[in-house]
């Protein structure tokens, strides 16, 4: 599966998530400092990440900034992306289960890798629900 991944700063975060994404089988595109000559502006990162995924040129995003928060912002600002910020794996399944979340923002100043590992395997292996409640209130903001 492809996956768009964006950070404003390289380190160890973003590289682990890169490390877990290729070797669970799946192909990363890089954005933002991860990606040498591009734009590693927070908004710019979220935006480029959001719209790979809003395109259908990657099935998921994961976004990486100092609080999450930015990214997230800038992420949602992109018709198509649902991107939740979430800090732990439980809050991860939760986004792509009554969400149908398809970017993942995570803090670079709060999440260790183990915990970053923790949310890809819970969000991989979540799957959005058939409640038509839920299915109700996610096409509500599709339309917005």
């Amino acid at each position: 599966m492809r996956i768009a991944l964006g950070s404003d700063a390289a380190g160890e975060l973003p590289l682990a998530i890169d490390r877990w994404l290729r070797e669970h089988d799946h192909e990363v595109i890089r954005f933002g400092a991860l990606a040498p000559g591009e734009n590693d502006a927070w908004p710019s990162v979220g935006r480029a990440v959001a719209g790979c995924v809003a395109r259908g040129e990657a099935r998921f995003g994961v976004l990486c900034c100092w609080t999450g928060t930015g990214v997230s912002i800038a992420a949602n600002k992109v018709r198509g992306a649902r991107a939740a910020l979430c800090a732990d794996a439980a809050t991860a399944a939760g986004a792509r289960e009554w969400n149908d979340a398809n970017v993942l923002c995570l803090s670079l100043r709060l999440t260790s890798a183990g915990v970053a590992e923790e949310m890809l395997a819970a969000w991989f292996s979540a799957a959005p629900t058939k409640d038509p409640k839920y299915l109700e209130m996610i096409e509500d903001v599709r339309k917005t």
